[in-house]
């Protein structure tokens, strides 16, 4: 793909959003080339997602203002369900994502990390969404993700404020689980994505859909979602192995994904 490339490292998959000259910013070329690339994951092959931006600036520095400048209200309202439906699929791709935030994640570049389970950042990184100040609203999900991830006092301040965050900060609010050195990013982001796709995958892809489907859901009704989850997972092979190494006092050598 053009703007977005895809490696696999073993069962990690790597998404890079490949445009630096324009600090990686989206356009439609750029999401229709990220859609394809995650409509082209293997589950059977992949059991973590890491997805990126090119070069040590800018993870996603946000949408291409110059292509934005002079939309009607009808290609603003496309453009905004086009980058929500491909945010979207990949916040619910059943296998965990990992954002690494190698730089600016401003506005679309914010709401694609918002996207991710999880997000690690550089030290260099700086997260914000300016909207306000070009004279419209986030449009990827920002305005609903970001109050989940932050509490809703500190999203208002950021959004209304269109007032820009460092990484230090992004870690102190939750916005994102860990900071390190730029060259450290990317080692510290695999490591854990190899720690995850060790596990069963089965497993691992369940939990992530109990919480998906239960985190909005009143307690009861996300207790019967993790009830089916759970379940599920019983007479797996994964299961029956990784119970039998248990109780013989041995480590599993390998999932094996069914």
């Amino acid at each position: 793909m053009g703007y977005v490339t895809y490696e696999q490292d073993g069962y990690v998959g790597i998404i890079t959003i490949n445009r630096p000259e324009a600090l990686n910013a989206l356009n439609t070329q750029v999401l229709e080339d990220l859609d394809k690339v995650i409509d082209g994951i293997s589950l059977n092959d992949t059991r973590a997602v890491i997805v990126t931006g090119a070069g040590s600036k800018s993870f996603v520095a946000g949408a291409d203002i110059a292509a934005m400048s002079n939309m009607t209200v009808q290609e603003g309202r496309e453009f905004g369900k086009f980058g929500n439906d491909i945010f979207r699929k990949l916040e619910i791709l059943p296998i965990p994502t990992i954002a690494a935030v190698n730089g600016f994640a401003l506005g679309g570049g914010n709401e694609l990390a918002m996207s991710c389970d999880i997000r690690y950042c550089s030290e260099n990184a700086v997260f914000g969404q300016p909207e306000v100040g070009l004279g419209i609203t986030p449009g990827f999900g920002g305005t609903q993700r970001l109050i989940r991830l932050v509490g809703i006092g500190k999203a208002k301040e950021m959004i209304y404020s269109a007032k820009n965050i460092k990484a230090d900060e992004a870690y102190r609010i939750g916005l994102v689980n860990g900071v390190c050195t730029q060259e450290e990013l990317m080692p510290t982001v695999m490591k854990l994505a190899k720690r995850i796709a060790a596990n069963a995958p089965i497993a691992v892809r369940n939990c992530k859909m109990a919480m998906t489907e239960g985190f909005l859901a009143d307690l009861d009704h996300a207790v019967s979602i993790e009830e089916k989850y759970f379940s599920e997972c019983f007479e797996t092979e994964d299961q029956r192995e990784g119970m039998k190494a248990f109780l013989e006092k041995r480590k599993v050598e390998e999932f094996h994904n069914r």
